[in-house]
């Protein structure tokens, strides 16, 4: 980025001086690794106002920018491509003002900056969270910390789903079978202990239904006669009107279920800001659907219901209001956001990571606000990820066949654990040493493996792909780093005084080529904020941690004769090791200092 900035205003010059036009933008990419270069201007986009042969305009331009800029050393034009070569000294410079930078890379939010809220999670109480709320949390979480070193303030939060039929199935479940178990009576989690209910309410149901039908029920009848479910519509509405005994029982078992989420969260490193419940906020909207009515936004039908008609903009009609004068989920997400907005008066745009299934919704749910007026509303986005499964296949929760959460967590340590030893690279580890490496090479695994696909795209879950030492994975950039630390617990000097001079020095290929990818870093962080994806910072570490290890193999760091150039590949590997490290925080992946 700072390069274009340099190269934009001297190229805009030279066609303004070499063909007597003018143009705003230039076009610029990576120069490809077969072709010598550190950064590439496109033609082809000038021929629109250039005429004549592109290697002949590239070469105009090279020739003014080798003569009048003093970071350009030479170039090269393949056909519509000018391929610069940057100065050593141009790098060198750039290394030493950023050496001592610890988060070079971030910006700091401005003061009058609006701030971006996330929500991500948001869970139901009746059962623990799976292998799909992982990906929901390490999504939401990683991009709040992007948006965040973007330069924006950054609020996160999530709306618990507390309410509903499902969560009174567990309830009657635990009612009629629990016999008084608690987490403590039991040893288990509040949230799979809630959990087990569920899936058991699931089981009596199933068995009611076919009993049903075996006496001549369609399944459709036989799946609204059923005792048990008649007693959980039962159980809603004693909830709905109040009943002190139901009430207990929900804020009793739900305690239960929230404990055990705050446990999982913390097992996996992420946290909240604020926390909205269904309960609350089931209610919210519905005056904002009479001031929708007053300017004409909502229509009413003859039975009383509201809805909005979205046909001109491509989309349906839409309730809003049922006839009895109850709110749908979208009149509560209405409501919702308009609250959160009232609650955080700086807000000025949210993030939404949810699956997507629910793509239409929010779409929907946007236009509507936008509609109403609110100006943040031009600022909201659905970070809409595809589903994860497993070489097994799908979860279904209903069943209890989902992945749960803390198991597979622990399960990933357990593997770190069998795959290191198998490696062998622990020796003088004491064990409380090695069960927290454990914890961290697992964890960095799951969340590297999640983190570098792409949100849009769907994904296979492998447990043991993911904690291979080699290849794109988390454990193989844990290793780099600690890599790192070794050789600067190994460098008995002082590398933190000497400065490299841009003016006397030059640079071996593999370092200019390590710079380059460091340089890099404040536009992947941009650029992966804007996109809301944490996969370009995963991949960008990936893409350093290889250029590092091609760099290590390639020059001799401690065993450099020369001092200067001793001091610079140790200043160099340690700035390599700061950047994996940030990098790491905004994935939310910590890096083991030893392994």
């Amino acid at each position: 980025m700072l390069l274009q900035k340099i190269l934009s205003p001297a190229i805009i010059q030279a066609i303004n001086q070499q063909f007597s036009t003018t143009i705003e933008k230039i076009e610029f990419q990576a120069t490809r690794k077969d072709f010598e270069g550190d950064i590439t201007v496109v033609i082809f986009p000038l021929l629109k106002i250039i005429k004549g042969n592109p290697v002949d305009i590239g070469t105009k331009i090279g020739n003014f920018l080798v003569e009048n800029v003093k970071e350009v050393e030479k170039f090269n034009v393949v056909a519509g491509f000018l391929n610069i070569v940057i100065s050593d000294g141009y790098y060198i410079d750039f290394f030493n003002s950023i050496k001592d930078n610890t988060t070079f890379g971030f910006v700091s939010p401005a003061t009058n900056e609006k701030a971006i809220m996330v929500e991500y999670s948001s869970p139901n109480t009746n059962k623990p969270l799976h292998l799909g709320h992982i990906r929901n949390n390490l999504l939401g979480y990683s991009v709040a910390e992007i948006i965040k070193a973007s330069g924006k303030k950054v609020y996160k939060t999530q709306i618990i789903n507390d309410r509903g039929i499902h969560i009174c199935k567990s309830m009657l479940a635990w009612q009629k079978f629990g016999e008084g178990q608690t987490p403590e009576s039991t040893g288990l989690k509040g949230d799979k202990l809630v959990g087990n209910f569920y899936v058991q309410f699931d089981k009596v149901y199933k068995s009611e239904i076919s009993a049903l039908m075996s006496q001549g029920k369609t399944e459709e009848e036989a799946k609204k006669l059923s005792p048990v479910i008649l007693e959980a519509q039962q159980m809603l509405l004693d909830w709905e009107a109040g009943k002190p005994e139901v009430m207990q029982l929900w804020k009793t078992m739900n305690q239960w279920v929230y404990d055990g989420f705050e446990q999982t969260y913390k097992n996996l490193g992420v946290n909240f800001d604020s926390y909205y419940y269904e309960s609350n906020t089931y209610l919210l909207g519905k005056e904002v659907v009479q001031l929708g009515l007053e300017k004409g936004i909502f229509e009413k039908d003859p039975d009383g219901s509201v809805w909005i008609d979205l046909t001109p903009d491509g989309l349906d009609r839409k309730i809003v209001l049922r006839s009895d004068g109850t709110a749908v989920y979208m009149t509560q997400d209405i409501g919702t956001a308009i609250q959160r907005v009232k609650d955080f008066s700086d807000v000025g745009g949210m993030v939404y990571t949810v699956g997507n299934e629910q793509d239409y919704h929010f779409k929907v749910l946007f236009l509507i606000l936008k509609k109403l007026g609110f100006e943040w509303a031009t600022n909201l986005f659905h970070l809409s990820y595809g589903m994860v499964e497993l070489p097994s296949g799908k979860m279904k929760s209903r069943e209890g066949t989902v992945v749960d959460a803390d198991d597979l967590m622990e399960e990933m340590t357990t593997t770190a654990k069998t795959i290191s030893e198998e490696l062998g690279k622990l020796d003088g580890y004491s064990d409380a040493e090695k069960a927290k490496l454990y914890k961290t090479i697992g964890l960095g695994a799951l969340k590297y493996y999640m983190l570098k696909v792409d949100p849009k795209k769907s994904m296979m879950f492998n447990p043991e792909e993911s904690v291979d030492f080699a290849g794109n994975t988390g454990p193989f950039i844990q290793y780099t780093y600690a890599r790192i630390q070794s050789i600067l617990r190994k460098a008995d000097f002082d590398f933190n005084s000497v400065i490299l001079n841009a003016r006397e020095e030059s640079l071996h290929p593999k370092e200019k080529e390590l710079l380059k990818q460091i340089a890099l870093f404040p536009e992947v962080i941009q650029d992966a904020a804007n996109n809301h994806s944490p996969a370009l910072v995963a991949n960008f570490t990936y893409d350093l941690v290889k250029e590092y290890n091609s760099f290590y193999q390639t020059v001799s760091i401690l065993g450099e004769e020369n001092q200067t150039r001793k001091v610079f590949r140790v200043q160099l590997s340690q700035k390599v090791a700061d950047t994996i490290k940030l990098a790491f925080q905004l994935l939310g992946i910590e890096v083991p200092e030893r392994m």
